[in-house]
């Protein structure tokens, strides 16, 4: 194989997909990028076997072939390069030459056909979905997926398409999120519902960032395919059953907070700092024009902040884990927010326009 590339678009295509790289594994092939011609591109990949990511970049064509390449050195490399065009070359024994007028390296790869070859999606049902508004899906629910790997169903996110609506949610035991919105744009021919793992989020998200192109998803019985421009993403499904999401959700909250978000997200991060792991919860003392925030942490310190809000029930204090509040609040657009409450025992509901955010309080 002999090509010439663009350093910048080269480094660019290698960091898209370098993230999905596992640098704790054992295989040896799974810490290297394959690179093969394509036409007149380059088709860069990378998989951890869970996910995989690949990408496509312009290049002139000498030789075709393909190589794959240590992953991690192969970047830094590149990153370091002076010029402007690179010159890969693969010689016997899989050795390779990475080349400009200054200066040149030699680094040893592995055979393609040791890569393990990534899922066909042929022959499949494709969906589209509105980039931007998914992106913003994503946002208002992946903080709230459980990081405890013993509850591992908990470990992504739920979707599920009816028609042209997806609904997405989230949760870690302690707090939920779930947005519905019509963004699909051809009809599943049935209901679909599938859990999505967290690394395949956080790479989904990152991919629909640096593109704007529609997204085309294609599903099959345990993965899945997202498609954007060059870009494609695809992904074990996790195995199990999601919990009863709609059993969690308070239907007979009677009160309403309505608070401005941002001065409310700006008290709870003032509180937040004199947070501690043993003494976490911030406590809310509520009165009909008025949400007296405050934070007493033992041999620490304490504070308190009063923001006007509007508020029709009966004067109470209530306990929260800020963060669990800041994340959802810094993710949020609209000026005003309303939290539904009931007692301070039981879950507040954050609720917009297709989106609602449960949250269990903490003992004060």
């Amino acid at each position: 194989m002999k090509i010439s590339i663009k350093k910048e678009l080269f480094l660019e295509a290698i960091l898209k997909v370098l993230n999905v790289i596992n640098p704790k594994t054992n295989l040896p092939i799974l810490s290297n990028i394959l690179i093969e011609s394509i036409d007149s591109k380059i088709k860069i990949s990378a998989t951890d076997l869970d996910i995989g990511i690949t990408t496509l970049v312009p290049a002139l064509i000498n030789e075709s072939g393909a190589i794959t390449i240590p992953a991690k050195k192969f970047s830094e490399i590149i990153r370091e390069f002076p010029e402007e065009e690179v010159k890969i070359m693969v010689k016997k024994n899989n050795s390779i030459n990475i080349e400009c007028k200054e200066c040149s390296f030699r680094l040893m790869g592995l055979p393609k056909e040791e890569f393990p070859q990534l899922p066909d999606f042929k022959n499949k049902d494709v969906l589209k979905i509105d980039p931007v508004e998914l992106a913003k899906m994503l946002e208002l629910t992946s903080f709230s997926m459980s990081k405890d790997e013993t509850r591992y169903v908990l470990n992504g996110i739920l979707f599920e398409i009816e028609g042209t609506n997806l609904r997405l949610v989230s949760t870690d035991g302690r707090r939920l999120a779930i947005i519905s919105k019509d963004i699909v744009y051809g009809n599943a021919s049935k209901k679909i519902s599938m859990i999505i793992p967290a690394k395949t989020i956080q790479e989904l998200m990152r991919s629909i960032n640096q593109s704007d192109e529609e997204i085309a998803m294609v599903i099959s019985e345990n993965q899945v395919l997202f498609e954007m421009g060059q870009t494609s993403v695809v992904s074990r499904l996790i195995e199990g059953e999601f919990p009863n999401y709609k059993q969690v959700i308070p239907t007979n909250n009677p009160y309403t907070i309505q608070i401005e978000r941002l001065a409310f997200l700006a008290a709870l991060r003032r509180a937040s700092l004199l947070a501690t792991s043993d003494y976490q919860a911030v406590r809310l003392e509520l009165f009909k024009n008025k949400m007296v925030v405050s934070k007493s942490t033992p041999d620490l310190g304490e504070s308190r902040e009063e923001i006007p809000m509007q508020y029709n029930g009966k004067e109470t204090v209530i306990g929260f884990n800020p963060y669990y509040l800041i994340e959802a609040l810094k993710n949020l657009t609209t000026g005003q927010i309303n939290i539904e409450i009931s007692d301070p025992e039981k879950p507040a509901v954050l609720k917009e326009p297709n989106y609602q955010y449960v949250v269990l309080p903490m003992r004060l």
